[in-house]
């Protein structure tokens, strides 16, 4: 028994290390959002992509302090290993003081003061450290609490103009734990990097610093649209920011000048890849969370599609790159849940999106009230009238159709369920059962050998 313990722990120390990981975070991505992307795309008895990757695991997500968590706690958790306070940005014990208005009314510096929590290091900063190339995706903006906790400290996720500044090699503010920077930057929100004009940038930065001209001062190649994007080739450190003063768009509604979640992640491969010792890259799908929030499903529903496509781009991409993925960890989860439910028993092969239709007559299933009624609901949102009215099935599909709530809420909240995770390739075997989110980071970190 001994001799077999022996060998079994020098076969788990003998594992090949990932030299490469790729985090992908579909930012409210709970389970019933999966199953009904997988039914809007592929009926019930198909599957999204990944979710036919051989690793699963259940997560816990409650924060240090909130039995429901924020996105910034829950992913500091997966960066950093630690659980982390309501809003903070991978700082541990850290108390949230909203940030102070800027003479613009921007809340732009962040008031977290002394002897207020610590820092906690990230796993792209450990990366970096080792000398890997690192890079943050996201169809959200740049600084909004699911990519700013790879890169950033902060006591609150608003400080965004603060969250900024410390991309910025040799600038006032910056993380100094980035070393020469994060060698791949994209998502929206460029306001919080470009000077503040009242007319053409009434959101910009109070404090008149360009950050986008100082990082192209710093060497690396930036680009505000699709095109630019596509254009930059390897050799360079890159920053895109494809939003003026917000988010990136749904996929659904996208401009032609934003490229496609697919489309950053692969070109974030192409540039990080060509370092020999390895990179670690963090895709968000984020709109998924804001349609979410809306109670607007089909875009939620469309926007996890997008999600599963770069995912699986990724993966093809990869096995040209490292075949069979001995050397390359990819992680695949969602930092909370929300309150859509899939409910009323609809018919097998129905629309996910429609109206509950009766299974024996195929007329519109009606409530106690007499009122038809969608297959998707929320437990709570903006949107519960007092008395409710009839909804018809082309209604009900439209793209920024907003189904009903249970509770009247300002907006929807984030859910306190488990969420899913998914892995493959090189250390994902321990990504099994039901596990802290803290312990993801541990596992990202062994694998690696960070």
């Amino acid at each position: 028994m001994l001799l077999a313990a022996s060998l079994f722990s020098a076969s788990a120390i003998a594992a090949p290390q990932a030299k490469n990981i790729i985090f992908f975070l579909g930012d409210g991505m709970g389970p019933t959002t999966i199953t009904a992307a997988r039914i809007y795309k592929h009926g019930e008895d198909g599957l999204l992509n990944f979710e036919k990757l051989e690793r699963t695991a259940r997560i816990k997500t409650y924060s240090n302090d909130f039995q429901t968590t924020d996105s910034a706690p829950s992913m500091g958790a997966y960066m950093t290993g630690v659980k982390i306070n309501q809003d903070g940005i991978s700082m541990k014990d850290a108390q949230a003081i909203d940030p102070e208005k800027d003479a613009n009314g921007n809340r732009t510096v962040d008031k977290c003061g002394e002897n207020n929590g610590y820092v906690a290091p990230t796993i792209l900063e450990l990366a970096k450290a080792a000398g890997r190339a690192v890079g943050a995706v996201t169809t959200t903006e740049l600084t909004h609490a699911t990519p700013a906790s790879t890169f950033s400290h902060v006591c609150h996720r608003d400080a965004a103009y603060t969250i900024a500044r410390q991309l910025v090699p040799g600038g006032a503010g910056y993380n100094p734990a980035l070393k020469d920077g994060v060698d791949v930057l994209m998502g929206g929100g460029r306001h919080h990097f470009t000077p503040w004009d009242k007319a053409a940038n009434p959101k910009g930065r109070a404090d008149g610093r360009d950050l986008m001209a100082e990082l192209a001062g710093q060497g690396y190649y930036v680009a505000g649209t699709r095109a630019g994007m596509m254009s930059a080739t390897p050799g360079r450190k890159f920053v895109g920011i494809y939003s003026a003063d917000d988010h990136m768009d749904y996929s659904l509604e996208r401009r032609p000048e934003q490229p496609t979640l697919s489309e950053m992640a692969l070109k974030a491969i192409e540039l990080l890849s060509k370092d020999p010792d390895g990179f670690f890259l963090m895709v968000e799908g984020g709109k998924i969370d804001h349609a979410l929030h809306d109670t607007n499903a089909k875009n939620a529903l469309a926007d996890t599609v997008a999600f599963d496509e770069a995912i699986q781009a990724s993966l093809e991409r990869m096995r040209t790159i490292d075949p069979g993925l001995e050397n390359t960890l990819i992680v695949i989860t969602a930092d909370h849940d929300h309150t859509m439910v899939l409910n009323g028993y609809p018919k097998r092969g129905s629309k996910v999106l429609d109206i509950v239709h009766d299974y024996a007559t195929g007329e519109p299933k009606k409530d106690a009230d007499g009122k038809t009624f969608t297959a998707l609901v929320f437990g709570n949102g903006k949107v519960r009238p007092d008395v409710r009215a009839d909804v018809d099935s082309a209604t009900a599909q439209g793209n920024r159709y907003q189904q009903e709530a249970g509770v009247r809420t300002v907006y929807e909240s984030h859910g306190g369920g488990d969420v899913k995770l998914y892995a493959v390739g090189a250390g994902s075997a321990p990504f099994k059962g039901t596990m802290e989110n803290t312990r993801v980071f541990h596992l990202m970190k062994a694998a690696a050998g960070l």
